[in-house]
């Protein structure tokens, strides 16, 4: 009897991960971190020990993954560490789960702009990959974490590193990891002052929409119109990745703050206008 009840126990958890990773797809992130918070706490009445943990974990990476990809880091960042260091030593899918917590604790870090430790736990994180990829399928996880030392080479200024990995791994990519890579590559473009190559490729493809790559595509492309000098065509782009921005990401996404600062730049190399002219005279 307990060990059907165990089995219905685990059953039932398993199908509520799947569901929620459906929803995830769909980009219902508030539904999904609320069903991964009610998951955990379910899971802490379990009796078994080891269903209980490893439900619990289960649930805690799914609601800090959603919060990540929200603009959340900061509030979820003491979780990704302690649930890493519960993860410590684990094997088999427990492994697998570690090495995606760890994936989302340097996207966490790069949120809060500690884009150098994001760096390094990314690098160490795809040393890890390289060991025992020929053991398990992780290429989901390599490119995410490829995506993420994109973006914090990106926000340290080391532009060229990062078009190298975007443009290296953008063939292989895809969902969330090729929009972000897009974009890193067209704003590590316009880094470089390449608005031309920038604007091709922010129009050589739209990737499928992911909600947390929101307002991305039109804030690289809006960067390399800005570079062109083309204001008018570049304050309209840095207006629809507000607007995506606002709708689809928590209100303390770095991107919102980047949206207002180019659209200041934008705004602020507009040429005078008649009126602004004759009061200078």
């Amino acid at each position: 009897m307990k060990i059907a009840r165990t089995i219905r126990g685990r059953s039932r958890a398993v199908a509520t991960l799947h569901r929620l990773g459906h929803q995830l797809r769909e980009g219902r992130y508030e539904e999904v971190e609320a069903g991964a918070r009610a998951l955990e706490a379910e899971a802490a009445r379990l009796r078994r020990r080891g269903l209980r943990l490893s439900v619990g974990w289960h649930a805690k990476a799914l609601a800090t993954a959603v919060a990540c990809a929200h603009g959340r880091g900061a509030q979820v960042l003491a979780e990704l560490e302690s649930l890493a260091a519960d993860l410590g030593g684990m094997t088999g899918s427990g492994r697998t789960l570690l090495l995606m917590v760890r994936n989302n604790r340097a996207m966490a870090l790069g949120l809060l702009g500690r884009c150098a430790e994001a760096e390094a736990e990314t690098l160490d994180l795809l040393r890890e990959l390289a060991r025992i990829k020929h053991l398990a399928p992780v290429w989901e996880i390599e490119l995410c974490a490829l995506a993420n030392l994109a973006d914090a080479l990106y926000y340290q200024d080391r532009h060229e590193e990062a078009e190298a990995i975007a443009r290296g791994n953008l063939p292989r990519a895809e969902g969330a990891a090729l929009a972000s890579l897009h974009c890193t590559l067209v704003r590590g473009l316009s880094g470089q002052g390449r608005h031309d190559e920038a604007l091709t490729e922010a129009r050589r493809f739209a990737p499928r929409w992911d909600r947390g790559q929101s307002g991305g595509l039109d804030l690289a492309t809006a960067g390399a119109l800005h570079g062109l000098g083309r204001l008018d065509e570049a304050e309209a782009a840095a207006r629809r990745a507000l607007t995506d921005c606002e709708r689809f990401l928590h209100p303390d996404h770095p991107r919102i703050q980047d949206v207002h600062a180019l659209l200041a730049r934008i705004t602020a190399d507009e040429p005078p206008t008649p009126a602004a002219e004759e009061a200078a005279r």
